[in-house]
């Protein structure tokens, strides 16, 4: 039987603190579409803040103005006033330190390789590995569905911290009320019924929390911690490292550096599903994650897709005989197996769905 060790790469956080040099499957190579300067460049501007609390209170013109540009421009924003508390915030992301800081045989009891040999996309570990010369990324994570409830994969959620449970609990309550604001928000925007786009979200939609972890990189100059994608699902609401940068985004072929802040920060990007429901009006922005000589990063990201068995495509009322639909169908289930097949290529699904 063919050696196939080169599909379960071992924990970065481990390999990390045993070489100096990392290994060529995680080096960026020279023919690599979207590689560029890994320093990359400062934004232009500051990043868009929208104050959430405004715009859904009192329909503030203004407000929605900044959104309508930060969607049409970057594809992502920042949000103010959103009512999750910054206790819980921070609660979530000492949670998450804590669990990665566990010892390694400790994290594996929630490993998303079943019996030492096949992936699952749920669970500790790194991302799937397709082939042999597929560049590895610089990052462990721990993956989890949180929605629908009754979907829970309860023995892979970690009983250790202790608070890891309640707080991702809680945290997955208030995020989805900022969800659904954004949406209603969005549809506004779209000329359509306030309630349209919160309505593509069915009881049995998906929803993941995937917590990043990004060790140390003796080359950052030479190694990612996630290879450059456009997320999958509709909208993401990623909760940033306070302390450490490494966020970028790609826009006219240039990699901007989305700045740490001086506390929990809340940012939204718009994912390749909600380019399609759009007809392609909000797109879904390609970004990247770099890596750190000196210090560790984390993030944790919430993910909210649609109703696996439901086809994905342009929402009816927006097409129009002069605006016809610019993706073909597809059932979202065969959508995120695609996506797999395309993000270990570093490519993006929604281009191969273009009419």
């Amino acid at each position: 039987m063919a050696d196939e060790s080169w599909r379960l790469p071992s924990s970065v956080q481990q390999l990390a603190a045993s070489i100096q040099e990392p290994p060529r499957q995680y080096l960026l190579r020279e023919q690599e579409p979207l590689g560029g300067n890994l320093a990359g460049t400062e934004m232009p501007d500051p990043i868009p803040t929208i104050d959430l609390g405004l715009l859904s209170a009192s329909n503030d013109a203004e407000e929605a103005a900044k959104l309508r540009s930060a969607l049409q421009t970057w594809g992502f924003f920042k949000v103010s006033n959103h009512g999750m508390e910054t206790s819980l915030m921070d609660s979530v992301m000492t949670a998450s330190r804590d669990f990665f800081r566990l010892p390694l045989e400790e994290k594996r009891k929630y490993s998303n390789i079943i019996g030492g040999k096949h992936f699952q996309m749920e669970g500790y570990g790194t991302d799937q590995v397709k082939t042999q010369d597929q560049r590895l990324d610089w990052s462990d994570r721990l993956h989890l569905k949180v929605e629908p409830e009754d979907e829970r994969n309860l023995a892979l959620w970690p009983i250790h911290p202790k608070s890891f449970r309640d707080d991702l609990h809680e945290y997955t309550l208030r995020s989805k009320r900022i969800k659904d604001d954004i949406l209603r928000a969005m549809a506004k925007l779209l000329e359509l019924d306030e309630d349209c786009l919160v309505n593509q979200f069915s009881d049995r939609a998906l929803t993941y929390a995937r917590f990043n972890y990004y060790p140390p990189c003796p080359r950052p100059d030479l190694v990612l911690g996630i290879k450059p994608h456009s997320d999958v699902y509709a909208l993401t609401v990623l909760l940033m490292d306070k302390d450490v940068a490494g966020l970028q985004f790609l826009r006219d072929g240039t990699w901007y550096n989305v700045p740490s802040a001086s506390n929990y920060t809340l940012l939204i990007n718009v994912g390749v599903t909600m380019e399609i429901m759009t007809n392609g009006i909000f797109k879904g922005p390609v970004h990247r994650v770099v890596t750190n000589s000196e210090k560790e990063r984390m993030s944790v990201a919430v993910f909210y897709g649609l109703d696996p068995e439901r086809e994905i495509g342009p929402i009816a009322q927006m097409l129009t005989e002069d605006q016809p639909a610019r993706y073909r169908k597809m059932k979202v289930k065969d959508f995120l197996v695609a996506h797999l097949e395309h993000f270990s290529r570093g490519e993006r699904v929604v281009d191969s769905l273009r009419i």
